[in-house]
């Protein structure tokens, strides 16, 4: 390697156009056919055989009704994708020519001109293979035959007989197939406590062929690294070239913002090679750095990178770069056992607000540019600054994490091992390699991601055993544990990515678990690590059931979308909750009944006679109680974040489970299938707003915290005001004192006996009134967010009425507004346009005024008189 003066590479001496590798797309429409011959149909690639069958008309809509078990079928055959295409004579006298499969779901042979040009096995995987021997001038046959994934899986585990690798089936509450673990494949296409069992077949990535006659670029990938002592950012470049011969050449990088310009001379050697070049960005530059949104700015630099050979420009690249840091911090915490968790970017620690990830549809041929920004933006809406993408579901599409790069959205990027033990056979295990190899060299560029982790609740599985293993056996199954996460996964990331922190599992003790053998004795532990925390029967209002945990990645609770949402997959029989529908929809064990259970605590469960009426009320009350309950979870979260309590606490993270839906039933989602917000989704915009005050009840005593993500200090005062569930007008406020609320920080505020709060305020007693509060400052302005606190459970409230709430709705050019008129105080109200999506800047809210007016932004064009016709309005006193 070495320097050189490159005014001369960029003054036109190598001015000849780069050789850009001759491609042809095999994308469009192919022919395919079940393994009989019955059905011959027209099919897109990408796409999967179910969106053939359904574009052809040949199946219903696959969401209707029952049809997840009716077309169990689809899986269990064998189909064959085949099309034919030239190739012209320039791309056959190219040296090289190779056909690439972005995305093979899943086992397949491949065929070209009755020739096995190879056979695949793994959905994460990408495959190429040479053919240009192969390769005629017209009519090239090209087939991939695809065996059934659920006759496969069962194949592979039958032939595994030395011990049984769990679980063998799912609950047969979820309708689902077996033996998913055997086969490298989205692990919630056998089924999911969320979602339906549609095991996909098909190429669900693109297809095409590339010729080259020197080299041809396969990767290109780069890591920022900032070199702390010396105070110095450095770039690593990584190239990963396939060259016909070795050849020398000279790599040219350039990024002019940052005065960037230098040249390396190298060679690729015959084959594929991978290529690192490291250069310093100057001491003097100031270098714009990437922060999650809320906390800055998300700035990108260009570099460009160019190969030259025999004078002739070869490649011919520009990519965007980002530059942060991030690390995850497990030291001690004076006054507590174990250790902190949580994550620094960019040197600040971060409290982690946001929830999970599952694949946003079935068919992922359908997850379209629009569903992603939909999703995306609603999350960033809602003051999200982290997801997690769950190791049940696919590696996401290039676009995901490129908008999460560009909406300040941190990636908790688990690998695709969920909820089950795996086996080690050597071919497994040599094609999970490949697949981590591919895809931590595909997404380590992306700065939204900032931690990688082996599995979802696998290290769990074991420690608490839930698939029954004895304990003569339990040593098979941790040696396999560790074979598959630690000595092969772990080990490959961090030879490729040294830039980011890797945990095994989720929920993991961290470096706890490492020294307790990589399997903790309770990896629920809350002194370390992270927690996944659910409990369905105990009252979510109270504080003291949820673990004081150093970082929540998962907790939540059922609900039932819309009626607008559920409408288009079903019909009238089906809407009651006792219907077989309502039964078949929901794939978690009891828990139709354990969202009422939860409910009939703190509410009334709607009672009217009217069938469809009773119905919607059920599916609004639902959405009510989870709202509620997760509201509880996460504003205690939040609230933890400064505090130690019996060696507990410093909380510095929050997600909840879970975002996005796959499809319309209930489940643990803030966002239905199709993107409308539940309740909770509008809740969280409030409970992870940046400036926050949040109430517990302490030994009878209301203690608000105020709670802030904010860099610098503020003044504040918390003001509490009291009003009369029978009367709009408030009874009577308190103010404490102005105190100073340090940035990135939980305090409390203001403390006093609930008693003496009501004692000094009219004739207050915990069912007739509640209270409102909210933040000031010392100008008297309001600052963040507003809250509320219920002295009894609603069911128990006295004096709330059915209000007389009348609408009217104005438009002024895209934007609507929605003016509420209320005739005494309301709970709960809940606005629902129908089948017009969009969204309210409110929505769930106390009605504590006599006017309110929100806004509505419409999905689609829609006018005053649409939307007037089709907004309802449901208030908590409705129902019953």
């Amino acid at each position: 390697m070495y320097w050189c003066a490159c005014a001369l590479l960029f003054s036109g001496v190598w001015s000849v156009a780069p050789p850009v590798p001759d491609q042809l797309s095999l994308s469009g429409t192919w022919t395919l056919s079940s393994h009989d011959g019955a059905l011959v149909l027209p099919a897109e690639v990408p796409g999967c055989v179910h969106s053939a069958l359904l574009r052809e008309g040949l199946i219903q809509d696959p969401y209707f009704r029952f049809n997840d078990v009716s077309y169990r079928w689809i899986a269990l055959e064998n189909w064959t994708y085949s099309t034919t295409f030239a190739a012209s004579a320039q791309l056959r006298a190219k040296q090289e020519v190779e056909l690439i499969f972005d995305g093979v779901d899943t086992v397949a042979s491949i065929t070209l001109n009755g020739n096995l040009v190879g056979k695949t096995d793994n959905m994460f995987r990408r495959y190429d293979f040479s053919i240009r021997e192969l390769l005629k001038e017209a009519d090239n046959l090209l087939q991939v035959q695809f065996l059934s994934p659920v006759v496969y899986a069962s194949e592979r585990s039958r032939a595994h007989q030395s011990y049984r690798v769990p679980p063998e089936c799912p609950p047969d509450v979820q309708k689902g197939e077996c033996h998913v673990n055997f086969i490298r494949k989205e692990q919630s296409s056998f089924s999911w406590d969320w979602g339906p069992s549609f095991p996909t077949v098909g190429l669900w990535r693109s297809v095409r062929l590339e010729a080259f006659d020197t080299l041809q670029l396969q990767q290109l990938s780069y890591l920022p690294l900032y070199n702390g002592s010396g105070s110095q950012w450095e770039l690593q470049v990584e190239l990963l070239v396939d060259a016909v011969r070795t050849t020398g050449v000279q790599v040219a990088f350039s990024m002019s913002e940052l005065d960037l310009e230098q040249v390396f001379q190298t060679q690729f050697l015959s084959g594929r090679t991978k290529k690192t070049f490291t250069f310093h960005i100057q001491k003097n530059s100031q270098v714009r750095l990437w922060w999650p949104s809320g906390h800055g700015d998300q700035p990108f630099y260009k570099l460009s990178v160019r190969v030259f050979g025999d004078g002739l420009l070869m490649l011919n690249r520009e990519v965007k770069v980002f530059f942060r840091t991030v690390e995850l911090i497990q030291d001690p915490i004076p006054g507590s056992p174990g250790l902190s968790f949580y994550f620094k970017i960019n040197g600040k620690p971060i409290f982690l607000k946001g929830s999970n990830w599952i694949p946003a549809h079935a068919f992922q041929d359908q997850v379209t540019p629009a569903v992603l920004k939909n999703l995306l933006q609603s999350a960033v809406d809602a003051n999200m600054n982290a997801l997690r993408v769950w190791g049940g579901g696919v590696y996401e599409q290039d676009l995901f994490y490129d908008m999460c790069d560009e909406m300040g959205i941190m990636v908790w990027q688990d690998f695709m091992f969920a909820c089950a033990m795996y086996p080690t056979e050597a071919d497994f295990i040599q094609t999970v390699r490949e697949e981590v190899v591919q895809q931590v060299g595909r997404l380590k560029s992306h700065p939204s991601i900032i931690i990688w982790s082996g599995n979802n609740e696998n290290e769990a599985a074991l420690a608490t055993n839930w698939f029954n293993i004895s304990t003569p056996q339990r040593p098979v199954y941790v040696k396999d544990y560790v074979t598959l996460y630690v000595d092969n996964i772990q080990k490959i990331v961090l030879k490729e990515d040294p830039s980011r922190p890797f945990l095994v599992s989720s929920p993991t003790n961290g470096v706890e678990s490492e020294r307790e053998g990589w399997v903790a004795a309770d990896p629920y532990d809350p002194h370390y690590g992270d927690v996944h925390f659910y409990s369905y029967l105990s009252d979510c209002w109270d504080w003291t059931t949820f673990p004081r945990t150093r970082f929540a990645s998962e907790y939540g609770f059922q609900s039932w979308p819309s009626f607008s949402t559920l409408q288009p997959v079903s019909v009238k029989e089906d809407w009651t909750f006792g219907s077989n529908f309502s039964s078949h929809r929901q794939h978690h064990e009891n828990g139709n009944q354990q969202m009422l259970q939860q409910a009939a605590l703190h509410f009334h469960l709607p009672n009217s006679t009217d069938p469809l009426r009773r119905f919607t009320d059920t599916l609004y009350i639902t959405q009510v109680m989870q709202a509620q309950c997760v509201k509880a979870q996460t504003e205690f979260y939040r609230s933890s974040r400064s505090q130690i309590v019996e060696g507990k606490g410093h909380t510095m993270g929050a997600l909840y489970w879970q975002l996005n839906d796959i499809w319309p039933a209930p489940s643990w989602s803030s966002l239905e299938f199709g993107g409308k917000w539940k309740m909770l989704h509008y809740f969280a915009r409030s409970f992870f707003a940046p400036l926050l005050p949040v109430s517990v009840e302490d030994d009878g005593a209301l203690v608000i915290y105020v709670v802030s993500d904010l860099s610098a200090d503020l003044k504040l005062r918390v003001v509490v005001t009291v009003h009369s569930w029978a009367n709009l007008d408030p009874v009577c406020s308190r103010t404490s004192d102005l105190q100073v609320v340090p940035g990135s920080s939980a305090v409390a505020l203001y403390k006093q006996p609930v008693a003496a709060l009501l004692a000094g305020c009219g004739r207050c007693t915990r069912l007739t009134c509640l209270l409102t509060f909210h933040l000031e400052d010392s100008a008297g302005s309001w600052r963040g967010s507003d809250n509320y606190h219920f002295l009894s459970s609603p069911r128990e409230a006295e004096g709330l009425q059915r209000a007389n709430i009348t609408v009217k709705v104005q438009q002024d050019g895209a934007a609507f507004s929605v003016t509420l008129q209320s005739s005494s105080v309301a709970a709960f109200v809940w606005l629902d346009a129908g089948n017009i999506p969009g969204r309210f800047s409110s929505n769930g809210f106390l009605m504590l005024s006599r006017n309110k007016t929100v806004g509505f932004e419409a999905w689609r064009p829609t006018s005053a008189a649409e939307l007037s016709r089709s907004l309802t309005v449901t208030t908590l006193r409705d129902v019953y």
